[in-house]
């Protein structure tokens, strides 16, 4: 089509094979759209296109895309709200016959496979590297694996004895992703299990919610404060904007590698050396769960001896 099509927050770029949605940036803009910047989704990625009347005199052109199209949209699994939602223009009421015109033509452009679920991700995920700040801990993504760094203020005990935690994306079968604007919520990384033979099996793998395509399965233990692949959010901690576009770029990174068994199912971030200071915090931190019963003198000792060899 070629033309540009302008609403309030973002505009639309059309273009022979898809869509070129580029968001606004300003204080009214949804945070999570000014995260995203601009995507580019291909027509065979939408499975409809509506138009309904919007708020104080605007029309909203939407479109949906298929499901397993988005990696984005798989790990939100309808828990955006509706202002968030960056497949949705919103338009001023007089432009509702242009509005038309354009869900016409999109329309029309929809692949005959359009109702059907895609069989890999037709939209690209946000790149990486990226990182935010949980309440727990730091998580981090630089393409190749994610990691977890706990923090003493806010990590559990479980979480402190299992130590900080790296999972190369080959071992990640699926994101499961609970908005940290809802109660309890987390990220959490769902695994593949070390050794698949010698396995016990797991529940069914999931990506938030939904089955992970191919029925395979995936370690999931039950709490997510209690389990070192998963960090929880709360007030101001791994905020939509950025947690989301993590989950998905993680989820995309995993489904396009195929997944290798790896010696153990978490894997310490150790490698590299640690500041000293950051290494006494967490000593004294760990001291302070061993004195409050929280640690047993067989953990504590092997801990401490862990955090000294990081020097």
């Amino acid at each position: 089509m070629g033309d540009v099509l302008a609403g309030i927050h973002a505009t639309w770029e059309f273009d022979t094979d898809s869509v070129l949605i580029r968001f606004e940036r300003g204080i009214r803009t949804p945070r999570l759209f000014q995260s995203l910047r601009e995507r580019r989704i291909p027509y065979a990625a939408l499975s409809a296109v509506g138009m309904t009347p919007g708020k104080r005199g605007t029309v909203v052109l939407h479109a949906s895309p298929r499901p397993g199209a988005d990696p984005l949209m798989e790990v939100a699994a309808g828990q955006l709200k509706e202002g968030s939602d960056p497949y949705r223009l919103v338009l001023p009421a007089d432009r509702e016959t242009l509005a038309e015109y354009y869900r016409d033509e999109l329309r029309d452009r929809l692949a005959p496979e359009s109702g059907e679920p895609a069989d890999r991700f037709l939209v690209a995920a946000p790149e990486g590297p990226l990182q935010f700040k949980a309440y727990d801990g730091r998580a981090s993504f630089d393409g190749e694996r994610v990691s977890f760094r706990w923090s003493w203020t806010g990590a559990s005990s479980a979480k402190w004895r299992a130590g900080d935690q790296s999972f190369p994306v080959e071992r990640v079968a699926g994101v499961e992703w609970r908005s940290p604007e809802a109660f309890e919520g987390y990220l959490r990384l769902l695994t593949h299990p070390a050794d698949p033979a010698a396995a016990v099996p797991a529940q069914p793998c999931v990506t938030s919610p939904g089955e992970l395509p191919g029925g395979g399965a995936a370690e999931r233990p039950a709490q997510a404060d209690q389990d070192p692949a998963a960090v929880l959010f709360g007030l101001g901690y791994g905020p939509v904007h950025e947690s989301l576009p993590f989950a998905a770029a993680v989820l995309e990174s995993a489904r396009r590698k195929p997944s290798v068994p790896v010696p153990t199912s978490l894997v310490p971030v150790g490698a590299a050396r640690r500041d000293p200071a950051d290494i006494a915090e967490r000593i004294r931190h760990l001291g302070e769960l061993h004195r409050a019963g929280l640690v047993t003198d067989v953990e504590f000792s092997a801990k401490k001896a862990e955090l000294l060899a990081e020097l």
